[in-house]
Formats: structure tokens, C-alpha cells, sequence
């Protein structure tokens, strides 16, 4: 389903949006990758949703992405005698590993894997930063730390550590059966939660064995400084603002999510920016002006994809927030600063030669009447290299593999089309023509840009660039064997 922008939309599926008429409503409105959030449902009500996708991706014959997010470890406090308690700033309040329920003097926090990675001057934030404390000494069994912001602390609140890398694995007990029960399902992307280091990437990596690509989702610090090491073994980044702004001061996330957007798009791998991009449309059939600005930000950056969670999931107006998102983005891009924007920031040729083809593919397109680039891509390296251009053109992906197809829907611009697999250049130029013509891409008297690799359906051999015309006849007069 070809759609008028170029940014993806990601939306979350939950008690909102279960059913195959709002699944299809969200896919028709704009929704092109389907988030299944690991943390709500069983196993039983995430196999229906995926069901359901792939029921309207067939009833609509278009590649639809899946993206399972994994929950990773959640790290609480304990219960309160009343259910809470009232932190006053100044006073001293202790976090240990005695299970007696808690007062205002302390309460337990069942995770010696914290009080292993603490020291002096650490600071701990306990519902969503709402309540900081600072540790004044540790051991290995309690912290007894100072309330520097007070409030009410209630049971079983989250406990964020920013300024420590714990001794906790990314993935937990439940996030392993999770990971198995979405690859068997057979989902496109997994999203990796708590990551801290390049080895916490390495585990996700090895348990999926390729059945899905990973991505990983960064919400600490010790993510952001680790950022292209992860990256490296990453096939997908999220920047997941809102763990990110508790861990961090808020004012540094702007610029964060900016850099990273920037090194994304130069190691040719896709970025979702995530988190409270239209959390006022859960409620209200518009978002604040605020919030669209947000959105049009991320645009502009040039990331590929935007994401959509609870107003999507359990919002009042799901198919609405995926139509706004989808009028932000055809606005934005419609701005010819955003073409200035995008091409200033376009990274630095790479020194292949798929890198060579893809930007000539682009130089081509843009100083001639050429109305798309059609690559063939096994893999899907040539259509992410593509993508990487961010031309002002269509890309029409082309692959045998669904696999590819799905995946490369989160990438900026990739409009996937499952095809025959095929032997001959001249095939394939041929292919694309009639694919470009169906699709609206391009007319019987105008011309696409053909890129693949020699010989055929080997993975990273992109080495053939074509001009072509879409007239059938005229292919198969000119076109060598």
C-alpha cells in the first residue's frame, strides 16, 4: 500500500485496537508496522493480534512489519504498611533486602543485583523520577540514601539507576520465553529492552539465530555511551524517550535523540523515535501543538519511523492518532526545507561499490525526469543503502524473500514488493517496469532507475545500475539478455 510520506508509522496493538476491522482501519490509515507489546497480554491473545495482522496483510497484499518488544527486567520496590509513604526532602530513608513492609524510614528493594552495582553518590529514582534519592553509603545488602526530591511513594514503584551499570542481563526468565514464543510466531523485529552493553545485544542476537532482526532500544545512559558498539551489532536502534528523560536530565534528550538519528542513518540501519509522541489524543481527538511539533522534530531529523503506544493500545481515538501522524508526516515532508534539512545531513559516500551504485542511483533520480529507483534486494542491504540516500524519489524494493520485504517496511521509504525470484538482469528490469507501472510509480512513457546485483541472489553483490523505461516493448527491444 503505497503511502504519500516516506517516515513509517509504528503503532501498538492492545485492547484498543484487537479486532481485524480497527487492525485494518490503523494499516489503511497509515500504520505500517505493528507493535506487540510483551509486557500486556498472554501468549495466547499476542498470537491472535499477530494473526490478525497477517490475515489483513494477506487480504490487502501488502507487507506489513511486526515488532515484538520485549519487557526486560522490571526493577520494583516492596509493599508499604499503609501502601505508601511520604518522603520528606532532607531525611534519610533506607532501601535494603529485609522483606518487612515498609514505613517512611525504608522498605525493601529486592534486587542485590542494585546494591552490587551502587556506590557512594549514586542516585536512585523511584516512579518514573517522582521521588530521588541519593546514596550515602552501601553494602551488598541495603543503601541508605538521602531524599533529595520527596513525595509519596507507594507499592511497588519503579526503581531507575542511571548513574551505575548493573550486574542485570537484559533479558529475564520471561523475556527468553517471550523471544522464543515471538520467533516461532514469526515476527519481523524484536525490541530490546534494559540494554546496557554490546553483549546484552550478543545474547538477544544468538537466541533469535535470524529469525528475527534485532532491535535495540535505548532508554539508559550507559546505552548512549556505548551507543556505536551497540549500534554496531544492532540491526535497528529505538530511541525510547521515556526512560531516557527519567535517567537523564529531560534538557539532554533533545540533542541525544538528534545525534543518534545521525548515526543511524549513516550505518544504513533504521531508527524509531518512541515515546509520548501524541499521549494527549489517548483522551482527546487532537493532540496539542506541542506534541505535533514533537513529531514533525523527528521527521525532520530524518528518522525512519515514528511509534504510537498507548495511543494506539488503550487510547479512545486509535485509528485518529495514526491519521494524525500520517497528516503530520505528508506536511512535513511536502516542506522544501525538509528536502534542504535532509540532504545537508546526507552522510558521506561509502567506499563499496553498492555504496557507489545507490548514490549515482540517487544523482540520477534527482537531475532527471526519473520517477522512482527500484532495487532488487535479497538481503535487504541494497534497499537499507538506498533508504540511507533518503532520495527525493520513490524506492520500490523488490525481493523474493516476504522475510525482507517485512522487515524493510520500517526503513524510510521502502515500498516492499514480494516478487518471483529471477536469474536475468533483463528480467528483473522488466519486472520492475510492470511493478512501478501497477503501483503508480511511474507511466508507459516514463523511466525508473534499476539497480541489482550480478550474479543474482547472492546477498551484497549490488554492481548493475540500469536507466529504463516502462514501456514493455521498448525493454524487450533494447535489453540485453
Amino acid at each position: 500500500m503505497r503511502r504519500s510520506r516516506n517516515v513509517k508509522i509504528v503503532a501498538t496493538l492492545g485492547p484498543a485496537s484487537d479486532t481485524p476491522e480497527v487492525i485494518r482501519a490503523l494499516h489503511k490509515a497509515g500504520a505500517d508496522v505493528f507493535r506487540l507489546n510483551m509486557s500486556h497480554g498472554s501468549h495466547e491473545e499476542l498470537r491472535s493480534k499477530h494473526q490478525i495482522v497477517r490475515q489483513v496483510e494477506s487480504e490487502l497484499d501488502s507487507p506489513i512489519s511486526i515488532l515484538a518488544d520485549l519487557q526486560g527486567p522490571k526493577l520494583r520496590v516492596g509493599i508499604f504498611a499503609d501502601g505508601s509513604a511520604t518522603l520528606q526532602q532532607g531525611a534519610q530513608f533506607r532501601l535494603d533486602l529485609d522483606s518487612v513492609v515498609g514505613s517512611s524510614e525504608r522498605v525493601c528493594l529486592p534486587h542485590p543485583e542494585i546494591f552490587a552495582g551502587l556506590a557512594a553518590g549514586a542516585h536512585l529514582l523511584i516512579n518514573d523520577g517522582k521521588i530521588r534519592l541519593r546514596v550515602k553509603s552501601c553494602d551488598q545488602n541495603s543503601a541508605d540514601c538521602e531524599v533529595i526530591t520527596g513525595g509519596i511513594i507507594s507499592d511497588r514503584k519503579g526503581v531507575n539507576v542511571p548513574d551505575a551499570i548493573l550486574p542485570v542481563a537484559a533479558l529475564s526468565q520471561k523475556d527468553r520465553k517471550d523471544l522464543e514464543f515471538a520467533c516461532s510466531l514469526g515476527v519481523d523485529w524484536l525490541a530490546l529492552s534494559f540494554v546496557q552493553r554490546p553483549d546484552d545485544v550478543r545474547e538477544a542476537r544468538e537466541l533469535a539465530s535470524g529469525r528475527a532482526a534485532i532491535l535495540s532500544k535505548i532508554e539508559k545512559p550507559a546505552a548512549v555511551d556505548q551507543f556505536d558498539d551497540i549500534l554496531a551489532i544492532s540491526d535497528g536502534i529505538m530511541i525510547a524517550r521515556g526512560d531516557l528523560g527519567v535517567e537523564l536530565p529531560i534538557h539532554a534528550v533533545p540533542p541525544i535523540q538528534k545525534r543518534l538519528i545521525r548515526k543511524c542513518r549513516a550505518a544504513a540501519k533504521p531508527v524509531i523515535v518512541a515515546t509520548q509522541m501524541l499521549e494527549s489524543m489517548i483522551e482527546s481527538p487532537s493532540p496539542t501543538r506541542a506534541e505535533v511539533s514533537d513529531v514533525a522534530t523527528a521527521i525532520y531529523e530524518g528518522s525512519d519511523a515514528i511509534m504510537l503506544s498507548a495511543e494506539s493500545a488503550a487510547g479512545d481515538f486509535p485509528v485518529g492518532a495514526v491519521e494524525m501522524m500520517d497528516s503530520v508526516a505528508s506536511e512535513v515532508e511536502r516542506d522544501p526545507t525538509y528536502k534542504q534539512i535532509i540532504a545537508a545531513s546526507r552522510p558521506a559516500k561509502g567506499d563499496t561499490i553498492a555504496h557507489g551504485i545507490v548514490a549515482s542511483a540517487r544523482e540520477i533520480a534527482e537531475t532527471t525526469d526519473i520517477k522512482a529507483i527500484c532495487c532488487f534486494s535479497q538481503s535487504g542491504t541494497t534497499a537499507l543503502l538506498t533508504a540511507r540516500e533518503r532520495p527525493e524519489v520513490p524506492i520500490l524494493v523488490l525481493t523474493p524473500e516476504v522475510q525482507t520485504a517485512r522487515r524493510l517496511i520500517l526503513s524510510w521509504g521502502c515500498n516492499c514488493k514480494v516478487t518471483d525470484s529471477l536469474d536475468r538482469f533483463k528480467l528483473a528490469v522488466i519486472n520492475a517496469a510492470k511493478v512501478a507501472r501497477e503501483g503508480g510509480f511511474a507511466e508507459t512513457d516514463e523511466q525508473i532507475v534499476v539497480t541489482a546485483g550480478v550474479p543474482f541472489n547472492v546477498p551484497g553483490t549490488t554492481n548493475i545500475l540500469r536507466v529504463a523505461p516502462c514501456d514493455e516493448r521498448l525493454l524487450f527491444r533494447t535489453d540485453p539478455e
